[in-house]
């Protein structure tokens, strides 16, 4: 059990750096700003919004997480980060569609004056951005680092931060399988003098936060901290890594329904599933090689949920399918289909059917704010490495080397609430009950 007073307190400002400042960042941030006014309720936030039971059910103990463990306020936040493309936050937001323009009449200043910093950007990675006009000139990998490096050291100076936390929510990147210059940090860095194209942008953003001292978090399904050199600078800096994909829409659903049928051992021929999406997001992942990044981390939400290896018969001849399909008109109005064909009893044939209308940037922003809150606390608490217990907003969380993730929702949400728990010298619970029934 952790010790409570070895979490440093929330004293002063944090400030939260987002690489890419469209959909999901603006409609963070003009969720914070909207909230700290008053004009908004920060649904869909556990940091701001849940309780979390402490000893038995008899003990009436039940805060909330933020009066639990020291967490920085919004009134403590500030915001910044880089773009392709030079919008503003309010233009930004309002090319995204996502917030009607009355939510931000009141903040519309304050989101002006959030300008994006020139991007680390590469069409190799991103092809199907065109038009980009706010990128770094510099094509040493090893020199945008650095100028990463300078633009975070600025910003803490000009903002006066005293801590910062930076949340990746840029464009879904192509699929690459580890190279040689992933293996250790050695070899990182040579890549980097070297501009290896294994090498992708978010790593590079990763590398300058590391070095930084600044907790990175992965909202996408690129390898970015996935790799073992970056996993080893983490390690070696004291800082807090977690990924990757933030866990909104369709595979939300997933990982709330699948753990209900394996419950139940009610078997599955097949699971169908298909998406429309207009978005920036829906753009680039229209190219194959970046859909290739996404299609691997929806698709293995199911097999480590149902361990078909241990329920051969249930589920070892289930039959997956995932498709996303870009469509303008609906901007970020994701529309998520899911047909699930199911047998019970005596092999009797069933099926359900999900129709799933969201908002993705809606379901994608608190889990912003909620990531950077805990990645600061694990800092300030001395956690470094990979923060497994925030597995709960991923679709594909992050693990130690020979262990598999947990992506069954509600053990997601019992490890990330015992790890609060254990931060503040608090027992963590098991829900046996059997002492509520034991003779005295």
């Amino acid at each position: 059990m952790s010790d409570p007073n070895s979490i440093a307190p929330a004293e002063g400002k944090l400030g939260i750096l987002t690489p890419g400042m469209g959909a999901v960042s603006t409609t963070f941030v003009a969720g914070v700003l909207a909230a700290r006014k008053g004009y908004a309720t920060p649904f869909g936030s556990l940091t701001q919004m849940a309780h979390i039971r402490l000893g038995k059910r008899t003990e009436g103990r039940n805060p909330m997480i933020k009066e639990l463990v020291p967490l920085a306020g919004l009134d403590d936040l500030e915001f910044g980060g880089w773009d392709p493309y030079s919008d503003d936050a309010y233009t930004s937001a309002m090319k995204a569609g996502v917030l009607d323009p009355r939510h931000v009449e009141g903040i519309g200043d304050e989101l002006r004056q959030i300008k994006p910093m020139r991007a680390v950007f590469s069409h190799e990675w991103v092809k199907n951005l065109d038009n980009v006009d706010h990128v770094k000139d510099e094509t040493s990998y090893m020199t945008l680092a650095e100028n990463l490096m300078e633009d975070i050291d600025r910003f803490r100076s000009e903002k006066q931060l005293d801590r910062l936390a930076m949340v990746w929510c840029g464009s879904t990147e192509a699929y690459r399988d580890l190279s040689d210059s992933h293996r250790d940090l050695d070899a990182f860095e040579t890549g980097l003098k070297a501009n290896d194209p294994a090498i992708s942008p978010s790593q590079i953003y990763a590398y300058a936060a590391l070095q930084m001292g600044v907790p990175f978090a992965n909202g996408a399904p690129n390898l970015t901290v996935d790799v073992p050199a970056l996993v080893q600078l983490a390690k070696e800096r004291g800082v807090p890594i977690a990924g990757k994909d933030f866990k909104t829409g369709q595979t939300l659903m997933k990982t709330m329904v699948a753990p209900g049928l394996k419950a139940r051992m009610l078997g599955i021929n097949g699971w169908f599933s298909t998406n429309i999406l207009g978005n920036r997001d829906g753009e680039v992942l229209d190219d194959p090689e970046s859909f290739k990044s996404k299609e691997v981390s929806k698709l293995g939400v199911l097999d480590q949920i149902l361990e078909p290896s241990v329920y051969p018969d249930l589920y070892g001849d289930i039959y997956h399918k995932v498709r996303i399909n870009y469509y303008p008109p609906r901007g970020d109005d994701k529309e998520g289909w899911d047909n699930i064909d199911i047998f019970g009893w005596l092999g009797y044939k069933m099926q359900i059917k999900i129709d799933f209308l969201c908002k993705d940037s809606i379901l994608a922003a608190p889990i912003v704010l909620d990531l950077a809150l805990f990645m600061d606390l694990a800092a300030r608490a001395g956690k470094s490495g990979i923060q497994e217990w925030l597995s709960f907003y991923f679709k594909s969380p992050q693990h130690a080397e020979g262990l598999y993730p947990e992506n069954d929702l509600f053990i997601q949400l019992t490890k990330l609430k015992n790890n609060l728990r254990d931060m503040v010298g608090e027992e963590a619970i098991t829900h046996l009950g059997t002492e509520y029934y034991e003779d005295e």
